[in-house]
């Protein structure tokens, strides 16, 4: 079977990820800045505000809110240390109150909410967040860099999680053999393979370890 040509920017089959996250990628991303192949212009440099909503209780579906549409992705499996993640859910506020009690909620694994309406907003749903034990909304600015090595799609970036600065850097694909030589082109061989979600609960203090450096 071939591979699949990979296009940066689209979607593809489900794909296997190496990140990871820190303070200084800076001789990796310069090599992976010189290793790629041409990228599309509109993923030279991409900027965006997000709100992750984390649950002390669930670290296999990962539910974030960009533009006023929530994406929930779910963990499928790890081969050879890299993550592979499936699209879960999607929706948009104002959201159905069948909608947060049999999709949203449940993916969060907490205890379910009263809810006394049909339809909620956008600052509603946020509101219901913060006033959960175990729930908080983390508010995740990402200035991106893209790049595409091996036939991997990667990128370099600087993440603010509530303010706080990290670093970022990825190669992704559907074929874990491509990632796996992208990671030892670049120099992340040893590195620590975190997503977002260990990132996140690293940073605010849910998880007691440090990030890859």
């Amino acid at each position: 079977m071939s591979k699949e040509e990979l296009k940066i920017g689209e979607i593809s089959k489900p794909r296997f990820e190496f990140r990871s996250f820190g303070q200084d990628f800076d001789e990796a991303h310069y090599r992976m800045s010189r290793l790629s192949v041409p990228v599309p212009e509109k993923v030279w440099e991409r900027h965006s505000d997000e709100i992750y909503i984390l649950s002390r209780t669930n670290d296999i579906n990962n539910t974030k809110i960009r533009d006023g549409k929530m994406d929930i992705k779910t963990y499928v499996q790890t081969v050879d240390g890299l993550e592979q993640w499936n699209p879960l859910m999607k929706g948009e506020f104002p959201i159905k109150k069948e909608v947060l009690e049999k999709e949203v909620f449940p993916a969060f694994q907490v205890a379910m909410p009263a809810f006394n309406k049909d339809v909620y907003t956008y600052e509603e749903f946020i509101d219901m967040i913060r006033q959960h034990p175990d729930l908080q909304a983390v508010r995740v600015h990402k200035e991106r860099y893209g790049y595409m090595v091996n036939n991997t799609i990667c990128e370099f970036g600087y993440v603010l999680v509530n303010g706080a600065q990290i670093a970022t850097i990825n190669s992704e694909s559907t074929e874990v053999a491509d990632i796996k030589k992208t990671i030892q082109d670049v120099g992340l061989e040893g590195v620590e393979n975190i997503n977002y979600l260990q990132a996140i609960k690293r940073v605010i203090g849910w998880i007691d370890k440090p990030l890859a450096n």
